[in-house]
């Protein structure tokens, strides 16, 4: 996380609350802790969010969270299967746990989450009084991410769903909060840093994935339509490497259409639609007064105070603390990147490193591999 001090990250909010609500549930059901104010709410999420920017100030990175606004209307159909599917999985996790199978709990407790409307509003209320922007998307908060990296707002967008890329983020980084999610408190070996149970920071860039992939833009949003969207269905029984491969050869999905079995192909395929949703998402308005960032504003010290022990009985001790550690964060001056004195070069892909779909992975151990561990050194 510290290889991002000095610089401007948009956040996927949205997709952070939803990984606290997984979180809370999955506490719940397996009998942790969760915290809750008077009025029988759970607060844990608040708790994270609090943790989480912490952290991420205290490493130098300057967080703007986005939010999810209204979905789009082609999402409907898509929406209407997520709650039926969340009905059914609600039924099914209470019989797991009448049953006590606590694999089947933890696989039903994921599909039950839902984020509620005063979770949002509790969260953007916590964001603002510790200072940091808080920006709500026309519509997807990924589309949006990867608009405000496009318009040189930001660094980059930090969120795990890949549907950021798609949209035509220039710059997506994963596992930005591993440390924080199972692996940080993880004893064990440090390799390259990383405690055992962490993930490295994944950062991609798009313009040389489509150059290691040897496709257009266009031709990779189509793919992504055939490995499967929120907007249309997919090619029954084609995965993402053979999904990749009829691109590679037929260009577009259309031609694809022509070329395989009609008995694959799902009734009132709208891919054309969801393409378009894609090329030309509603996001932020490149002059919109949200993109003005404000850092010197100071936090709403006394307010979190108010918010945090009163509204929500946090414990007071614990919030004076994290109020010492925004109030350190706020003094400390960033520090400056090479970057900002030298321009870096761009990654370059060399013509061996492109992928081809067509070539047969060689599954032979190197010369000499097969036998490496089994051999005996004498001193």
């Amino acid at each position: 996380m510290e290889n991002y001090t000095g610089r401007v990250l948009a956040v996927d909010a949205s997709m952070c609350l939803y990984q606290f609500v997984v979180a809370i549930r999955l506490g719940a059901e397996n009998q942790h802790v969760n915290l809750m104010n008077d009025a029988g709410e759970v607060t844990s999420h608040i708790g994270g969010f609090l943790n989480r920017t912490l952290r991420m100030l205290e490493a130098g990175i300057k967080p703007v969270y986005v939010f999810d606004g209204k979905p789009p209307e082609f999402k409907s159909a898509e929406l209407a299967e997520r709650r039926e599917k969340r009905e059914k999985a609600e039924a099914e996790l209470k019989e797991a746990v009448e049953a006590g199978d606590q694999e089947a709990v933890l696989k039903q407790t994921k599909r039950t989450v839902k984020v509620t409307p005063k979770m949002n509003q509790d969260t953007r209320r916590l964001l603002s009084m510790m200072g940091c922007p808080v920006i709500e998307a026309p519509c997807e908060a990924e589309a949006t991410c990867a608009e405000m990296v496009k318009l040189g707002k930001v660094y980059g967008a930090v969120t795990e769903d890949m549907d950021c890329l798609t949209f035509g983020c220039p710059v997506m980084v994963k596992n930005l909060f591993s440390t924080q999610q199972g692996g940080g408190t993880t004893s064990g070996p440090s390799v390259g840093g990383l405690k055992a149970g962490q993930k490295p920071v994944y950062e991609i860039n798009l313009a040389t994935a489509l150059e290691q992939l040897n496709v257009t833009m266009d031709q990779f949003i189509d793919f992504c339509i055939l490995c499967g969207c929120d907007y249309t269905d997919t090619l029954r029984g084609v995965g993402p490497h053979t999904g990749f491969k009829l691109i590679v050869e037929h260009k577009t999905i259309e031609e694809v259409a022509k070329n395989v079995d009609e008995a694959k192909i799902p009734p009132d395929w709208k891919f054309a639609e969801a393409r378009v949703l894609f090329q030309e998402p509603e996001v932020i308005a490149a002059d919109s007064p949200d993109l003005n960032f404000d850092w010197a504003m100071e936090p709403d010290f006394e307010g979190l105070r108010k918010f945090l022990i009163d509204e929500n009985q946090f414990s007071a001790d614990r919030v004076e603390k994290s109020i010492e550690r925004l109030k350190a964060c706020k003094k400390a001056k960033t520090q400056l990147r090479l970057d900002s004195f030298f321009k870096a070069s761009a990654p370059s892909v060399k013509a061996g490193e492109k992928f081809d779909p067509f070539k047969k992975k060689d599954k032979r151990p190197a010369s000499g591999a097969g036998n490496a561990g089994n051999k005996k050194f004498k001193k």
